[in-house]
């Protein structure tokens, strides 16, 4: 593979059975950008620390997102950072506009609608708890982002029965193959 991979978690991080976390077991260059609070976590602060995590990174990584984590790449994509990524692959982005979104996430609304700087996939659910397929299908159009729905899939998390997820792991493989090629 020739782009290296920033893993980012969501809010309450990602567990022992979550795809993230297997995905980053397999692949030892991969690495999950740290938080210094995965439970209360600040907008500012996550942007701060994923643009630390990036800038050590040899050349522009991939980033992984998943649920808040793709609110957060939108969030540094538009905080002015001149470092660069080669795209980024957002999971079951969360409408942190949402009434229903946890109270916990502090500063990311209202959520990012701008055109992402670099290449982009948005892969949703159909009945994920924590966005409509309508609001991520919105999310992809204003982020220029390919948008994948891949049916009845929840939040696409280890609770939802995507632990290993083979399927997500190759459509990444495939968009890094895109990204370093181009």
């Amino acid at each position: 593979m020739d782009c290296d991979v920033l893993i980012l978690a969501g809010l309450w991080n990602s567990g022992p059975q979550h795809w993230q976390t297997h995905w980053e077991h397999k692949h030892p260059r991969w690495s999950r950008v740290p938080h210094r609070d995965w439970n209360n976590p600040a907008c500012e602060e996550w942007v701060a620390e994923l643009d630390a995590a990036i800038a050590a990174c040899e050349g522009a990584p991939v980033l992984v997102a998943h649920s808040l984590a793709c609110v957060l790449v939108a969030h540094w994509a538009r905080s002015g950072s001149a470092l660069k990524i080669a795209g980024a692959f957002l999971v079951a982005p969360s409408d942190v506009d949402a009434p229903s979104y946890p109270v916990e996430a502090r500063g990311f609304a209202p959520m990012p609608m701008e055109k992402l700087p670099f290449p982009s996939i948005v892969v949703a659910s159909a009945n994920d708890q924590y966005v409509t397929l309508e609001r991520a299908r919105a999310f992809a159009q204003a982020w220029g982002s390919k948008l994948v729905e891949i049916g009845d899939a929840g939040h696409i998390n280890g609770e939802s029965g995507y632990g290993e997820w083979p399927e997500g792991e190759r459509m990444l493989l495939d968009f890094c193959g895109q990204v370093s090629a181009g």
